[in-house]
């Protein structure tokens, strides 16, 4: 079994340049563009990683010399060996994160391709409520917000693609534990979570939204 060391945001960021650089190929005749667009994309690539072993460089560096649709979609199908999964989590340790809904809604763990997760979501449509789990520094935070739909496309806190989006609201706890008065924070996310899991490159605005608001 391969190690493991690409994660799901990395992951669709190379896709992303690598889709970037096939598109200049086909519309820029210039050499000098296509070289540094070239250069641009592995650089890029290799800076969307803390740190790399030699051997995991030698296997990301290759997106700046494809010439063919092809070998772009075999250098991408030769990463997923290295996709680390979303961890290992089970419905009673979900339950655990949202101790106050005994009654609601859990997601289908099996029906799930993990490896293709940043944060797990799905929605309790009786409730009209988007729960999130998202693992940090080996621990799992739990996030529960209202839906109201917005029927308009816009850009997506998590994955910044123009999409149609849901104002998510979520209650905060009060500064100390003697106060009641619950602040709420709202932002616009994609309705389709699946979707935002194959679009998210960057885990920043989603991890920063999580902090401020978990239970």
């Amino acid at each position: 079994m391969k190690p493991t060391f690409i994660r799901n945001h990395q992951y669709n960021y190379i896709k992303k340049q690598s889709d970037f650089v096939l598109k200049t190929l086909r519309s820029v005749a210039d050499r000098r563009v296509l070289e540094t667009v070239r250069y641009s994309a592995e650089v890029n690539v290799l800076e969307a990683f803390s740190s790399l072993t030699t051997d995991h460089e030698h296997l990301l560096r290759p997106i700046s010399t494809f010439e063919k649709a092809e070998d772009f979609q075999q250098y991408i199908s030769g990463l997923e060996p290295y996709l680390e999964p979303f961890p290992p989590i089970t419905l009673k340790q979900i339950q655990k994160l949202f101790p106050k809904n005994k009654k609601m809604k859990l997601p289908d763990l099996q029906s799930i391709d993990f490896r293709y997760v940043t944060y797990l979501a799905w929605v309790d449509i009786a409730t009209n409520k988007l729960f999130i789990v998202y693992p940090f520094e080996g621990q799992f935070i739990g996030v529960e917000g209202r839906m109201i739909p917005t029927h308009k496309k816009s850009y997506c806190l998590f994955c910044n693609r123009q999409q149609e989006l849901a104002f998510l609201t979520v209650k905060t706890k009060p500064e100390t534990a003697a106060a009641d008065n619950y602040a709420s924070v709202g932002q616009y996310v994609c309705i389709d979570n699946q979707g935002c899991n194959q679009s998210i490159t960057n885990i920043n605005a989603l991890e920063k939204f999580v902090l401020s608001v978990q239970k």
